[in-house]
């Protein structure tokens, strides 16, 4: 005789239930067998990129199918991350997919409550002739007889996400500009 105790016969009845459910309602485990060998990379293009959210420069993949981010993973291969990610790194596609994602300048115009889109040479413009503008009506050639060349009215702060290349690039314009105030977010 069998012996089985109260909770091997739960444990059995339980398995036998959800096999007999799972089989009436259509499941065809070769079929599934079949879709888990496909995989949603499977002939993606993979391009190997850095994330954009802090200095730290962490190496990722991002895995593009008909226009169309598709997955991002740590790059394995990457000296820095070694194929980990924090969770900002790890939610990078959302960066690309998100409907909240902005892709055309918006201006909000004095007074105003509405964002309208502009184009990007009316932007650029824009900041040109206002930088321009904010520099002219502060400029000091000298102070107490001596020169100074200088605005104090514009500020700038440079972002950890930034290469060396374009720090030194924003700096020199900065400096070109007469601005004495230049940080740096890896330096605060």
């Amino acid at each position: 005789m069998l012996e089985v105790s109260r909770r091997q016969f739960l444990m059995l009845s339980g398995a036998t239930a959800a096999t007999l459910a799972v089989t009436e309602l259509g499941f065809d485990p070769h079929r599934a067998k079949a879709q888990s060998q496909k995989l949603k990379i499977e002939k993606s293009e993979i391009t190997p990129t850095i994330c954009p959210y802090c200095s730290v420069g962490c190496g990722i993949l991002v895995h593009v199918k008909n226009n169309d981010v598709i997955y991002t993973e740590g790059d394995p291969d990457h000296p820095i991350n070694r194929g980990s990610l924090c969770s900002k790194g790890s939610s990078i596609r959302q960066l690309f997919t998100s409907d909240r994602r902005v892709k055309k300048p918006l201006y909000r115009a004095p007074g105003s409550d509405q964002w309208e889109e502009k184009a990007w040479t009316w932007t650029l413009e824009k900041i040109a002739e206002k930088v321009k503008y904010t520099r002219d009506l502060s400029f000091k050639a000298a102070e107490d007889g001596m020169p100074v060349n200088r605005t104090e009215a514009i500020a700038s702060l440079g972002g950890a996400a930034l290469e060396n290349e374009e720090c030194y690039l924003i700096q020199k314009l900065m400096r070109g500009l007469g601005v004495t105030f230049i940080e740096h977010q890896a330096r605060i």
